[in-house]
């Protein structure tokens, strides 16, 4: 009489204990809408919204960009970054500067207004984030970064196939 052997899962069968990428993949689209309404609202008790504050906190970093810079840093149409910067330039928070040399484009610059509210912006924004993904031990938070990374190259790599 021979023993009873159970079952062995096919060779393709996903074993049970590995993670789903598409759950996690969910998870984390989840996490962004959470994150960004969060941010949504801290930032709109400044009177900005988070395109605005995004083309701010850029200008903080580079100023000087023409339209065309600034919507490539934001993964944007450059017509969509013209009327976000015209409502920022009619607030006073934005100003284009002619550059020598060159008639068509205009070089962004913050105003003493748009740099404070950009600071103010960023504040809230650091408030979260030490909040939140703060809280998180240091070697989480450092295998997250690498794996974010990873994932980055992985996509910038399917993007250019």
């Amino acid at each position: 009489m021979s023993a009873s052997v159970p079952p062995q899962p096919e060779p393709h069968d996903p074993d049970p204990r590995d993670p789903d990428p598409l759950r996690v993949w969910f998870r984390f689209v989840r996490l962004n809408r959470r994150v960004t309404a969060a941010m949504g609202m801290a930032l709109r008790e400044l009177g900005l919204s988070i395109p605005q504050f995004d083309a701010l906190s850029t200008l903080t970093e580079c100023e000087g960009l023409t339209q065309q810079d600034l919507a490539a840093r934001l993964y944007v149409t450059k017509g969509n970054v013209s009327g976000l910067i015209d409502r920022l330039v009619e607030a006073g928070l934005v100003e284009r500067r002619a550059i020598p040399g060159d008639r068509r484009s205009h070089a962004l610059h913050l105003t003493p207004a748009g740099a404070d509210l950009a600071t103010r912006g960023i504040a809230a924004q650091k408030s979260y984030v030490a909040r939140t993904l703060g809280r998180l031990a240091r070697d989480d938070i450092a295998a997250f970064d690498r794996l974010v990374q990873q994932w980055r190259e992985v996509a910038r790599e399917d993007a250019g196939s």
